[in-house]
């Protein structure tokens, strides 16, 4: 048999490349094998360097809402090209890609964009603070807001006590001013104003935490959240990374406003499908607070790349799709068809599965019932996870390489993707 193209690029990797891999959870590490190394991709497919094709569930981690290759979107990416690959100069594109994310996010009045997630989220705690004029943060485990020093945090010994690096490199003087809470506890957040209330600048929250797979804040959590960084003078920063676009056309926070009244964020992050698939993200608030912004105000932010007329080209073709009329309900029927059906035929196969989805986003647990927590993520039965991932991926199918991560659904998987789906997903059940 011959050998795997596959293993031999990720042995030549290893060599040049930490790992094999530029972001850890691409090596495997998790789930274990051999990394697949991807050829390209269209619609809702893969094909990896051995030739072989996968029905696509990770979408790049979420910007493919489309699904890969959407003839818009290669036709508005295809003339910015032509046209000139960077400037470091304002464009008029740059305004409209803002006025459109302004247009679909009430809460939001100025947007500044940015190149990557991280330095959306980066940018948005710092803007935070200056605004503030506050040090502490909170933050909430299991949540991730990228690689950013004061946020690779884990959480103290005791309830609200100051949190711990999680990587080396960071020093702990870096992260003393952050606090690490339990998602989805109202007593924790309670407990937490009641003694730091004065000096919390912001409490920065994944609303559909995706990097615990998938695990929604619930309602009455999010309700005294705001009410108490109201109360306090704190602001609420949503972190739409993964969820903005995606579970629906305003993001995670239009959903929370159709269950409390006037709710909204007063800082937002974007990332990932506003940039359809180029590397481009964004962080939004109100007039007020943006201004604090240099080069208004006292707050520094800047980026060679930030604005990139290429990435703009490319998030606006996308945004510009997913506005149509009807496209979020087909999506979230395609998703939720397949969630059901994975949960159905694990209750055929006689194993414990829970599972949840918005939109075009999902998750699934080998457990009795829904996790809503990271210390509830961990109890859920990883090693049967190893296994189902590895099954599907013989069959063709594509998951997320770890139990950590949620999944996405695209408009370009059909019906017949979604039967191969889950006859592939009985098999590996009953194995």
């Amino acid at each position: 048999m011959p050998e795997s193209r596959n293993a031999g690029l990720f042995a030549r990797a290893q060599r040049s490349i930490p790992g094999g891999v530029n972001s850890p959870v691409r090596a495997f590490r998790a789930v274990g094998g051999t990394p697949r190394f991807i050829e390209r991709a269209q619609g809702a497919y893969l094909w990896d360097a051995d030739g072989k094709r996968y029905i696509d569930y990770i979408g790049s981690w979420g910007p493919m809402i489309l699904g890969h290759g959407h003839p818009a979107v290669l036709e508005a990416v295809h003339k910015a090209v032509a046209d000139g690959l960077s400037f470091g100069a304002p464009t008029e594109r740059e305004i409209e890609l803002a006025e459109t994310i302004l247009q679909l996010v009430p809460s939001a009045e100025q947007v500044r964009l940015v190149s990557s997630g991280t330095e959306a989220a980066m940018s948005a705690l710092r803007l935070a603070r200056g605004a503030t004029g506050r040090s502490k943060i909170v933050k909430f485990e299991g949540c991730y807001h990228g690689h950013a020093d004061a946020l690779l945090v884990k959480a103290g010994s005791g309830l609200a006590t100051f949190g711990h690096p999680t990587s080396a490199g960071v020093p702990p003087e870096v992260v003393r001013d952050t606090l690490v809470l339990p998602y989805n506890d109202v007593a924790a957040l309670e407990t937490t104003f009641d003694l730091h209330g004065p000096g919390i600048a912001c409490v920065m929250i994944e609303p559909i935490a995706g990097n615990m797979n998938f695990v929604r804040a619930g309602v009455p959590f999010m309700q005294r959240l705001r009410e108490l960084c109201t109360r306090h003078g704190a602001l609420l920063v949503f972190d739409e990374v993964m969820t903005g676009f995606r579970v629906a056309l305003g993001g995670a926070q239009s959903l929370y406003a159709a269950a409390i009244p006037g709710f909204a964020p007063d800082l937002s992050v974007f990332g990932k499908v506003i940039g359809g698939g180029m590397p481009l993200a964004a962080f939004a608030g109100p007039r007020s607070v943006m201004e604090q912004l240099a080069p208004l105000g006292p707050v520094y932010q800047a980026g060679t790349l930030s604005g990139n007329p290429v990435a703009t080209a490319c998030g606006l073709a996308t945004l510009r799709e997913i506005r149509k009329p009807g496209f979020f309900d087909a999506l979230a029927r395609t998703t939720r068809t397949l969630t059901d059906g994975l949960l159905c035929a694990a209750h055929e196969a006689g194993v414990p599965m829970a599972g949840d989805c918005e939109g075009g986003m999902f998750g699934f647990f080998f457990a009795a019932k829904l996790p809503h927590d990271y210390p509830g993520v961990m109890a859920t039965d990883q090693q049967r996870f190893n296994r189902f991932f590895h099954a599907m991926l013989d069959h063709g199918i594509y998951l997320a390489p770890a139990l950590y991560e949620a999944g996405f659904v695209s408009a370009a998987h059909t019906p017949a993707d979604l039967e191969a789906t889950l006859g592939a997903a009985r098999g590996a059940l009953e194995a």
